[in-house]
């Protein structure tokens, strides 16, 4: 069974790029440039991973990693949080995030960390 990725991101370019590594590497992805479009849809589907931008229009993507990280029916979720501003031991302690990338990001090791994570 495929495992599924949900791209949280607001840099259509960032998005783009993402999605399009992800589904080369045999993922099957889902993207949002919202934190309203994603919510919209974790009430739908849950996803094996979850990549979640900190700065987005709508939210603070460690408060949206905290709030499911917390959440008896989201807590099993992988979550890894992507940004260019945070420092990576507040993110991990704070958001209760799985892992964290720093931005930009190499995307072999983008896709080595979720293989690490999730497997394929």
């Amino acid at each position: 069974m495929d495992k599924v990725i949900y791209v949280v991101e607001d840099d259509d370019d960032i998005r783009f790029i993402i999605e399009y590594i992800l589904i080369e590497n045999g993922y099957l992805v889902q993207t949002f440039a919202t934190a309203k479009e994603f919510h919209d849809e974790m009430e739908k589907a849950h996803p094996d991973l979850i990549l979640l931008d900190v700065m987005l229009p709508d939210a603070n993507g460690m408060d949206i990693c905290r709030a499911l990280k917390t959440n008896e029916n989201t807590r099993h979720i992988t979550l890894v949080i992507m940004s260019a501003h945070a420092a990576e031991k507040a993110v991990l302690e704070e958001a209760c995030a799985d892992d964290f990338i720093s931005k930009p990001f190499d995307l072999d090791e983008m896709v080595m960390r979720i293989q690490k994570l999730i497997g394929r």
